[in-house]
């Protein structure tokens, strides 16, 4: 095996043992509700309906079909095991290293130099959110699909480097072609990197060495391939100003910028349309008006999150999953943030030719963060990690080069700049381990948040969540006012203070609260569901009823308002309505264990003969059973229902003692005393009946 293999194969390897800790971690409250654990689209799997949505969908606020594919395709092999659909990242993620490897080693030939901008970017703890977060599994697939288009481009660029001749026109190259094509699965994984057709120039800059300047100061020309001596668009040139990147190799068959720009220009096209599609994807909910950010603030945001990238990938310390865009940034920041981009561009400017990396890598770092650098703010963060994932490749590269080129300058440098480049990979892999730590749950992730950053409104609202998901009521409520004492109008805080109040049995405090989210979002499905609970809770029937009506016009695809339709009917006594609206409920989301239970149980025990239906209520407990996994009590009671109700009495009298067994043993004595109510009936070959009003 040769060495760059060996290399590769170790680089994988390393990055695969560093991140396999993450396959412990579950899924977060941060957008993997939408993209995974409840969407009903994308559990079903690969489908015919569901690809047909993916690619017809702006669901999240984006256009990303082929990563929709691929978290389909993790829940027909992993269901809603959160292993797998990490695991599916992490192979992305160390198969973007092994193509950023040999995309360096194939542009410069410069083993140990590709090897470092690889081993940087594998286990750089900026790089964790990316690779740790399920939903953003479109960075790691979007930078799979970009690597593999510029490998395709170089290998079309230097296809007649060799002998010294032109590459072939784009429109006869296969490769050319294939880069397209890969750009185009990139741009349909995540449209941030829109900017790639921009790499691709500068890296005819260097180290391909496509460009031709109009004058030189320094070089000669070689006769053309026609035999004419000169130095126009088709002489071969030989430059002293540019080094070649692969010793002994000085031929470059060079063109003017505007060739090589128009070379591009389907590239360019497919970035105008992607361009084009994301705002009208996100102009309704993602992109925040000029009426909430300023335009002042945005530039002052841009400059200083430019700044504050470069910090974190110099110093990657206090890492957190929301930075919050403080209002107003503070003037010394942005002054310090403006002179240190202005030092470091004059620096960069002024030894562009005889350091041409250092150009390169500035440039990419400053041109692919240009979509997400907050110009069009998108959400209220002021700077996120997962947007580093593509851009610091270039600082990686500029460092990279410029230590190799110390080393060559000055040969007793070459032992320490060694040690320090594996004390560089050593600590990254140490910080990459400690940040996985945080992507364990939604609770570890915002309380580290919390604890790195100050006014953080979102990651108080997110950790209520999580409270309120662990049955922690008191906790979550004290989180939630936490949060709208930061941000008194965020709908999202008076729906869940609302929640959690009418489930304390406070339903005329909720009220005022979610009545509160509805007026600050009109448009929020969840906001109309809060307050018709409430509502219903209150014996305003007609009002819930038709806030629910809202909720499901907002959101067609979502459950949650059918099923409360359903409660509210059920309420009423009008339990043979309730029924089809559990089935629509159903219908969206299939496999929603605790609607599966509920509808069974109604199905199989409701007071009203014409709301029972024996058969599908058994055949709902039964599916119930094998999406548990285990004898939880509330399903088995739910089988023996189902059985008594077909008239199976010794399964229901076998069920209904597992399920009392199981509850008594868990504590649950009001709940046991109840099966053990129902057991005595089957025992006596009688079904069980419930009210349905209270339930």
């Amino acid at each position: 095996m040769s060495r760059a293999r060996s290399i590769g194969l170790l680089l994988v390897l390393v990055t695969l043992v560093a991140y396999l800790p993450g396959l412990r971690n579950g899924f977060v409250n941060l957008d993997d509700r939408d993209y995974v654990t409840e969407n009903p689209i994308v559990q079903q799997g690969l489908t015919w309906q569901g690809i047909q949505w993916a690619f017809g969908t702006w669901h999240a606020s984006n256009w990303h079909p082929v990563t929709w594919l691929s978290h389909m395709a993790d829940c027909e092999l992993f269901r809603l095991n959160p292993a797998g659909h990490h695991l599916t990242s992490i192979l992305l993620h160390a198969a973007n290293v092994c193509l950023l490897f040999v995309l360096w080693l194939r542009l410069t030939n410069a083993l140990w130099a590709s090897a470092m901008v690889a081993a940087l970017f594998a286990w750089h703890p900026l790089h964790v959110e990316s690779v740790a977060w399920v939903s953003e599994r479109k960075d790691v697939l979007s930078t799979f699909f970009a690597l593999l288009a510029l490998l395709s481009y170089v290998r079309f660029a230097k296809s007649g480097a060799g002998g010294g001749r032109p590459a072939p026109p784009f429109y006869t190259s296969r490769f050319y072609w294939l880069a397209l094509i890969f750009f185009a699965l990139s741009l349909m994984s995540k449209p941030m990197l829109v900017t790639l057709p921009f790499v691709m120039v500068l890296l005819d800059f260097w180290p391909l060495q496509r460009y031709q300047e109009t004058s030189f100061d320094t070089g000669f020309s070689l006769a053309s391939p026609k035999g004419g001596e000169g130095r126009g668009e088709e002489a071969l040139i030989f430059s002293t100003q540019f080094p070649s990147p692969q010793p002994g190799v000085a031929l470059r068959y060079a063109q003017p910028l505007w060739r090589l720009l128009l070379e591009k220009w389907p590239f360019f096209l497919l970035t105008l349309a992607s361009c084009a599609v994301t705002v009208l994807a996100q102009r309704a909910e993602a992109i925040a008006p000029l009426g909430k950010f300023s335009a002042g603030l945005r530039v002052e945001n841009t400059v200083t999150a430019y700044a504050g990238y470069l910090f974190k990938t110099i110093w990657p310390a206090h890492l957190a999953a929301f930075y919050p865009l403080l209002k107003p940034i503070p003037l010394a920041a942005v002054a310090l943030a403006v002179v240190v981009l202005l030092v470091i561009s004059a620096l960069v400017w002024s030894s562009a030719k005889s350091r041409p990396y250092l150009a390169v890598g500035w440039l990419w770092y400053l041109g692919t963060l240009v979509p997400v650098i907050g110009l069009v703010q998108v959400g209220d963060q002021a700077l996120a990690d997962r947007y580093t994932y593509f851009p610091v490749i270039g600082i990686f590269a500029a460092i990279t080069w410029a230590a190799k080129d110390l080393a060559q300058r000055f040969q007793f440098l070459n032992k320490l700049l060694g040690a320090v480049a594996v004390a560089v990979a050593i600590g990254c892999l140490a910080l990459t381990e400690n940040q996985l730590r945080y992507w364990h749950d939604s609770g570890a992730l915002f309380t580290h948040a919390l604890a790195v950053t100050a006014d953080n409104a979102p990651s108080r609202l997110n950790l209520g969540a999580a409270f309120q998901e662990e049955n922690r009521p008191d906790d979550a409520l004290a989180e939630y006012r936490a949060a709208l004492r930061l941000d008194p109008n965020r709908h999202e805080i008076y729906n869940n203070i609302g929640r959690i109040l009418n489930d304390q049995g406070r339903p005329a405090e909720a009220l005022e609260y979610c009545r509160t989210a509805v007026a600050l979002d009109q448009k929020s499905p969840q906001s109309h569901i809060g307050l018709g609970i409430v509502l219903a809770e209150l014996g305003r029937f007609d009002e819930a009823m038709n806030e629910f009506s809202a909720a499901a016009q907002l959101n067609a695809n979502d459950p949650a308002p059918h099923f409360q339709m359903a409660k509210t009917l059920l309420k009423q006594g009008r339990d043979a309505e309730a029924v089809p609206h559990m089935q629509d409920a159903l219908r969206l989301r299939p496999d929603d264990l605790p609607m599966l239970i509920y509808t069974a149980r109604v199905l199989a025990a409701d007071e009203n003969p014409q709301a029972r239906n024996g058969a599908a209520a058994l055949a709902l407990a039964q599916k119930a059973a094998q999406l548990a996994g285990g004898p939880q009590p509330v399903v088995l009671d739910t089988l023996a229902m189902a059985c008594a109700e077909t008239g199976h009495f010794d399964e229901a009298t076998q069920f209904a003692q597992q399920a009392r067994d199981a509850a008594q043993a868990g504590g649950d004595k009001d709940d046991a005393a109840k099966m053990q109510q129902r057991l005595e009936l089957y025992q006596k070959h009688q079904p069980a009946r419930i009210s349905f009003k209270t339930e």
